[in-house]
């Protein structure tokens, strides 16, 4: 069976550790910091995080920028020359347009090199949800799956990813463009608190809103229990926006809906893409659980 690579994007969120352990290789998005073009390196430190979100606290404007299809097929030509199919799965195209450029790479270079393969996947998720698919990806393959089997079951099995988050402010997201000027204002006056899933569009959807910080994380763990399944493939995680405390406390409001949890939830930051948008201070909450079907019926 030949060898195959698997890429994703910085929405990944996954550690470096991470992505050395299970042979994942990630394309870097952009950065735009008050008009300065800089690469989205999952890899920074512990002071990189902090600095990143102290500049977006003092007001910093922090833009995304997506990949290029000319980045993309300059990596997956290098794979090829090395004998090597691609497994490329994108954060959702409802929130960035890089899964397209990697279409049109694909594309080009299937008329270069007929007999290759390369197999372009939309997650319909982004953050640590595209993670977890990626990671367990990259199990199976370390299985002996192949690639049209991992592509079946990312496929199949992707919205079973679910997100769970809440950001400190709103008007983060506002700046971003993610929720109107009157959701953050009131928000903010009410101490309002949404709980944001990604939907079966691969959109970020506030399904709930609950009044106070504490409260929106305890929600947060009451939903991971409704929801969870436990699935051979569960891998629960926490992620955090300089906010360490909040993280600790909703891990252990999820291990005391799920006692088995003990030990297995992984805390770790979240990446510099989605901390653009929502801003220092969100929490988040990532398992396989029940198959997302919100916004399933929209066009």
């Amino acid at each position: 069976m030949k060898k195959f690579v698997i890429y994703t994007d910085s929405c990944c969120d996954l550690t470096k550790a991470e992505r050395e352990q299970y042979d994942i290789k990630y394309m870097k998005m952009y950065l735009v910091t008050d008009g300065e073009t800089s690469y989205a390196d999952l890899d920074w430190s512990d002071e990189e995080v902090e600095a990143f979100y102290q500049k977006i606290r003092e007001g910093a404007r922090v833009k995304t920028a997506q990949i290029t299809w000319n980045e993309y097929e300059e990596a997956f030509e290098k794979e090829i020359l090395a004998g090597n199919d691609v497994l490329s799965i994108s954060c959702s195209q409802a929130l960035s347009a890089s899964v397209l450029a990697s279409y049109k790479a694909r594309d080009e270079l299937l008329k270069k090199y007929p007999d290759a393969k390369i197999i372009c996947m939309d997650s319909l998720t982004s953050a640590r949800t595209l993670g977890l698919v990626v990671i367990t990806a990259a199990q199976m393959r370390a299985e002996g799956k192949s690639i049209d089997e991992v592509a079946a079951w990312v496929e199949e099995h992707r919205l079973e990813a679910n997100q769970e988050a809440t950001p400190e402010k709103l008007t983060y997201m506002k700046a971003a463009g993610r929720v109107s000027a009157a959701s953050a204002f009131f928000g903010g006056l009410l101490n309002i608190k949404p709980i944001i899933i990604s939907d079966a569009k691969g959109r970020n959807f506030a399904i709930e809103k609950v009044k106070g910080r504490r409260a929106s994380l305890v929600r947060i763990a009451e939903r991971v229990a409704e929801r969870y399944e436990d699935v051979p493939y569960q891998n629960v995680c926490i992620t955090h926006a300089v906010a360490p405390e909040d993280a600790e406390i909703l891990r252990q409001e999820i291990v005391a809906r799920i006692p088995a949890l003990e030990g297995k939830i992984s805390v770790s930051w979240i990446g510099p893409i989605i901390g653009a948008t929502c801003g220092p201070g969100i929490v988040a909450a990532f398992f396989y659980g029940k198959k997302v079907t919100e916004g399933a019926d929209e066009e």
